[in-house]
């Protein structure tokens, strides 16, 4: 573990074992296993992804080398680390690192069932306890994933620790030395396969340790919100260039997309500099008190700013919000909350207790409704797509009729563009994690 981290280590464990031990006290539990689980083969097959370890798991012990470990928290004792370390030839073992002995009661295991073992006899001193992962042994007699503990779980993983902190911000270094090198490629005239390559090893990264895989798109492609192909073949034309990609360290992922114009393309270079103005905008008026689903109905009104300003469409910029037309052109939502998980849990939670808070129909791909608090982590990811399925739908619908047909079809070969940054909230604003990091690492 790094310094810049590691330091604030200890202080994020004493804050993870309080919440957890209030969270254990009001759903009835007296202790609690996490295991860290291990590879699923692929169907019929001998062969795993790439392990991810169980986030909740994450929280206490930011290292992926831990297949089969668990640990063991009681409230008022030292949390156990129970860690698998095979005698292996066929792979390098996971070795248990030197600050683990300092902060956990550290036992180390060459068979797992010995783990399983020290585990059982460990829960004999307990009454009632809770175990987090999947399939848990019976010899441990738990109760796997009640409900009313991941609930609570889930709540308090919004707000984030000086650690996690910490982290987020290393992984939107190393993202953002990514992106430098991603653009880079894409100047040089690189298919998606060779802006991949780049990103990989600007960011220092190989594919096992991204947060999601990285989404690049040149052209049309950068309207399939979730382009999952690498072209291999340079494209004839060169509108525009889509990236969504992060970083990771010690768990804890970034999320940033970038767009850039090509040499064909001068209105959508317009297009990608206005948004990029509207996203930082509305950046400056995140504060702590606010709703997130307001900040995305706002996004939207910019949205239809835009569509009224670059004339694709006939209408006003109200006109065009009233209608839904914004909704056809950033038909996702504005952001999601960030931590060990990309998507990271309880976005729509109101209460510890569970009670949920959906977004309305109409913006439904909304993964976060909550009202913001200082402390937590979250993107803004406004996007304005030209898609042609959702076009060819917005033809039968009653504002059809205000659309620029025209103007939209010239833009379509372009696909589209998203901008989107890393954001802490503080006491009295926002901190743009991402914008830091490219004013440091991309200064001429």
């Amino acid at each position: 573990m790094d310094a810049h981290c590691g330091q604030r280590h200890p202080e994020h464990l004493r804050l993870v074992a309080a919440q957890w031990a209030s969270a254990l006290e009001a759903s009835g539990f007296d202790a609690v296993v996490v295991a860290a689980g291990h590879p699923r083969f692929h169907l019929f097959d001998d062969l795993a992804p790439f392990f991810r370890p169980n986030p909740h798991f994450a929280l206490w012990f930011p290292d992926k080398q831990c297949e089969g470990a668990a640990v063991l928290f009681a409230p008022g004792a030292r949390p156990a680390l129970y860690f698998h370390s095979p005698a292996d030839y066929w792979h390098q073992s996971a070795q248990a690192p030197d600050w683990a002995a300092e902060r956990f009661e550290l036992r180390s295991f060459a068979e797992a069932d010995a783990l399983e073992a020290a585990v059982a006899k460990a829960l004999r001193t307990h009454r009632h306890v809770a175990f987090i992962g999947e399939n848990p042994p019976r010899s441990w007699a738990v109760e796997a994933n009640p409900a009313p503990l991941i609930h609570r779980l889930h709540y308090q993983r919004a707000w984030k620790t000086g650690f996690e902190i910490a982290c987020l911000e290393r992984a939107t270094e190393n993202g953002v030395e990514g992106h430098i090198a991603a653009r880079e490629a894409y100047h040089a005239n690189g298919s998606e396969f060779d802006i991949l390559r780049a990103f990989l090893a600007g960011s220092g990264q190989t594919e096992a340790d991204l947060p999601y895989p990285c989404i690049i798109g040149r052209n049309e492609h950068a309207a399939v919100l979730h382009y999952q192909h690498y072209d291999r073949t340079i494209p004839a034309d060169n509108h525009g260039f889509l990236i969504d990609a992060g970083a990771s360290h010690l768990g804890y992922g970034s999320d940033i997309s970038r767009t850039w114009p090509g040499t064909e393309a001068s209105t959508f270079a317009e297009l990608i500099a206005a948004l990029d103005e509207q996203q930082r905008a509305l950046i400056e008026t995140i504060r702590p008190g606010l709703n997130y689903l307001d900040l995305h109905l706002a996004m939207h009104r910019r949205i239809a700013e835009l569509l009224n300003r670059f004339e694709l469409v006939r209408c006003s910029a109200d006109a065009a919000y009233e209608l839904g037309l914004s909704r056809t052109f950033m038909p996702h939502g504005l952001g999601h909350l960030l931590g060990v998980q990309t998507h990271d849990v309880g976005g729509w939670q109101t209460m510890p207790e569970g009670g949920e808070t959906p977004p309305p129909n109409a913006h439904a791909t909304l993964r976060l409704t909550r009202n913001i608090e200082a402390g937590m982590t979250f993107t803004i990811e406004p996007g304005l797509y030209f898609i042609p399925m959702l076009l060819s739908g917005l033809r039968n619908e009653a504002g059809a009729r205000e659309v620029n047909w025209p103007k939209v079809e010239t833009m379509t070969p372009c696909g589209g563009v998203r901008i989107e940054d890393n954001v802490l909230v503080t006491d009295d604003g926002a901190q743009n994690l991402t914008r830091e990091a490219f004013a440091i690492l991309d200064s001429p």
